[in-house]
């Protein structure tokens, strides 16, 4: 579990540090994509996971429950940020506020997912209709990120 703690700090320090560089991300603009609703719209809720997950750890410890449910939609969220990062910057008139929303659906539903997974098995009808629900929200995030 350490392993896994440590790698997600790598990964948003990787993603802070993209943020405080000037504004590109492997050689792009960022600038535009950061000011979308989308992003606005996936940030907020990734503020909000640190915060819980704080809050949390104060009094829980990582392998409680809620913690790993936070980690895991928080994990989601940042892979989704670097799918947003990925779009044109002539093509950010597709980062709507819908956009972010579905995206932090989407996650919400993954972390689900994974919920579901240490209780059930993969064939439990439970999980095969929140993977089900998970697909529909992916499909549609597809669609309109192409």
């Amino acid at each position: 579990m350490r392993h896994f703690v440590f790698g997600l700090c790598f990964v948003l320090a990787g993603f802070s540090a993209a943020l405080a560089q000037g504004g590109e991300k492997g050689g792009r603009e960022i600038g535009p994509i950061r000011s979308s609703s989308a992003f606005a719209e996936v940030s907020l809720r990734k503020a909000e996971l640190e915060a819980e997950i704080e809050s949390y750890l104060a009094d829980y410890t990582e392998q409680n429950p809620k913690v790993i449910d936070a980690r895991n939609e928080l994990r989601f969220l940042v892979g989704d940020l670097d799918r947003i990062f990925a779009v044109r910057p002539t093509e950010v008139a597709r980062l709507t506020e819908a956009l972010g929303k579905m995206i932090v659906r989407r996650a919400a539903l993954e972390a689900d997912v994974e919920r579901l997974m240490r209780t059930y098995s993969k064939d439990h009808a439970n999980v095969k209709r929140a993977k089900r629900k998970t697909a529909i929200f992916e499909s549609a995030i597809r669609e309109i990120l192409g």
